[in-house]
């Protein structure tokens, strides 16, 4: 299995790939957070062998954004977003702000909103204003706020808008300061349409997370019951990747993420690949 695995692997460390306007498919640091937890530096040995070199890191894994910087240099790789608590932003800004400068990132995204049982309006409108604070923050040392969806906020905002809470933060931010990044995952397994939402909202999109769920699989609108190894290789599961894909040349998405949640990421993430620069070609 091992020898097969590694034949994927060299198979698969090709040119970038490109879908339209898509640049190079870059990978999410928690795609591989078992490997990075016991070595980085292998870690970033084994995605590049993929032909990944674009990374978007959710933690630095007990290393310095200086050393992370140094291990990536080394390998001719590259940190584009870099991902935080809400908290983080909140409390301690300027050492996110520092390590995002430091690690080369563009974008500083944020993938929750701190709440103690169901999403309230209140918590929505606090969090709607702390992101337009976060943006002019960033945007003022050189860097984009970008908010990464799960389920939740797909839920109805009725005391607060004719939509969902995510239509709320999106209609009730400044576009100057926040972006979006879309998980399509997560868009659809509570029941809703990423084709539609990138049609809908073309200029807040930044960001984008490929991820696929497998067949058979039944979406719950609260976003309940899902498992890690719901997640498949992109273009074997339910998502329809070539309409995603497509209305994605239309938005103002700069980098694709591949995100694999599963225990299968060494055969899986090598798999979504070539499916990739198959529908590119």
């Amino acid at each position: 299995m091992k020898r097969i695995i590694l034949c994927l692997i060299a198979i698969f460390a090709l040119a970038p790939f490109s879908y339209g306007q898509m640049q190079e498919i870059g990978v999410v640091s928690y795609t591989f957070r078992d490997s990075f937890s016991k070595d980085v530096p292998g870690t970033l040995d084994k995605i590049k062998a993929m032909g990944i070199t674009n990374i978007e890191f959710s933690s630095l894994f007990g290393k310095t954004a200086q050393e992370l910087k140094d291990l990536l240099d080394a390998r001719g790789m590259r940190c584009t977003s870099l991902g935080v608590s809400y908290n983080d932003l909140l409390n301690k800004s300027e050492q996110v702000i520092s390590n995002a400068k430091t690690l080369g990132a563009s974008f500083v995204r944020i993938g929750s909103i701190p709440h103690s049982g169901p999403l309230t309006e209140e918590v929505v409108k606090k969090a709607a204003d702390d992101f337009n604070s976060f943006g002019a923050l960033l945007k003022k040392n050189g860097l984009e706020f970008c908010f990464h969806n799960h389920a939740v906020e797909f839920l109805p905002a009725k005391g607060l808008i004719n939509g969902t809470f995510y239509d709320y933060l999106i209609q009730k931010t400044n576009p100057d300061y926040v972006s979006f990044e879309i998980d399509i995952y997560w868009v659809y397994y509570p029941g809703h349409d990423p084709v539609a939402l990138l049609k809908k909202y073309p200029d807040r999109f930044k960001l984008m997370h490929l991820k696929d769920l497998k067949k058979g699989v039944a979406r719950n609108p609260e976003g309940k019951g899902s498992s890690a190894d719901y997640n498949v290789a992109v273009g074997t599961g339910q998502l329809d990747i070539k309409a995603i894909l497509k209305a994605a040349r239309a938005t103002s998405i700069k980098y694709f993420y591949l995100e694999d949640e599963s225990s299968s990421v060494d055969q899986q993430v090598p798999q979504s690949l070539k499916y990739l620069k198959e529908i590119s070609n």
